[in-house]
């Protein structure tokens, strides 16, 4: 890099990236549109490369923005290690931070907690994608991801969220309106509401069988949520979590006997672990889960 190198600058780069846009990104700087621009010119005429690819649609990184991210991500991590080392000062979280995670745990755990974290931190951003997939943390697809396997390569930094239980759930409708499940060879009897086989993203996911070998579901979907919501309606019966079925008045467990075991593992990149917006956001979920450990194991399950 130059000798003149300009850290203020890349400090501009980083709350691009961050937020997602110019506009955001002069907002969060209390700067005006055309300052944060002249900053980005300045700096790769610096750099002597393009970091943009600027577009009507909105802008993207580069081959040689992609690089600097990277480098821009630790130096920022350092600054921030510096600061709390040297000045034990309180770790202040800015900018974006965008959380990969479960449909199930994201929609009905995360979700209705994050004003919490908001209200610590006022000029962090949430940005939380709770789908039904595993998220890339390598391809910048999240920042932080929350997973049901624990990653073997990549540079990854993991550790373990909860242990959580799921058993066999329907509707009071339904039950009494059906014969009795009364053991697992009842079960083939019965509307059953799973996954699809071929969208199934994680093989955790695969517990049907553990219910029955001669299951064959009448209703399927990639989506948690909509199997909770077709369960609920007295669709049939359904594997569910029990953190996320046991607020449902309409639910009760079926087979109580019945029960799984699966781990939530939380994810990050190791250039992204230490920097202040990933941290807090990080020992944010990590404190919440840790406070709500019944809720995903229930006493019977101890």
């Amino acid at each position: 890099m130059p000798d003149q190198f300009d850290w203020n600058l890349v400090r501009s780069f980083l709350a691009i990236t961050r937020t997602g846009s110019m506009t955001a990104a002069a907002k969060r700087l209390k700067v005006d549109y055309s300052t944060l621009s002249r900053r980005i010119t300045a700096l790769e005429t610096s750099l002597g490369a393009q970091l943009f690819d600027r577009r009507t649609s909105g802008s993207s990184l580069t081959e040689a923005g992609e690089r600097l991210l990277e480098k821009a991500e630790q130096m920022d991590q350092l600054a921030t290690s510096a600061a709390q080392s040297i000045g034990n000062s309180k770790l202040e979280a800015t900018g974006a931070v965008r959380i990969g995670t479960p449909d199930g745990f994201g929609t009905k755990f995360i979700a209705p907690r994050l004003g919490e974290l908001c209200d610590r931190h006022p000029d962090l951003t949430i940005e939380l994608v709770a789908m039904p997939r595993e998220f890339s943390l390598s391809r910048r697809e999240a920042d932080i991801a929350v997973s049901l396997t624990q990653p073997s390569e990549g540079r990854l930094h993991s550790r373990k969220l909860t242990d959580y239980e799921l058993g066999l759930y329907a509707s009071r409708e339904y039950v009494a309106n059906n014969p009795a499940v009364k053991t697992a060879a009842d079960v083939p009897s019965h509307r059953f509401i799973s996954y699809i086989d071929d969208l199934i993203y994680s093989p955790e996911l695969e517990y049907a069988h553990f219910v029955s070998p001669d299951l064959r579901p009448a209703i399927k979907s990639s989506n948690l949520i909509a199997q909770l919501n077709s369960t609920i309606a007295g669709a049939g019966l359904c594997v569910l979590p029990c953190f996320i079925a046991k607020d449902e008045p309409t639910l009760v467990r079926v087979l109580p006997s019945f029960r799984l075991i699966r781990t939530f593992w939380l994810l990050l990149h190791s250039d992204l672990r230490n920097t202040a917006r990933v941290r807090v956001t990080a020992d944010f979920i990590a404190e919440q889960v840790s406070e709500a450990y019944a809720l995903f194991l229930p006493p019977a399950a101890q």
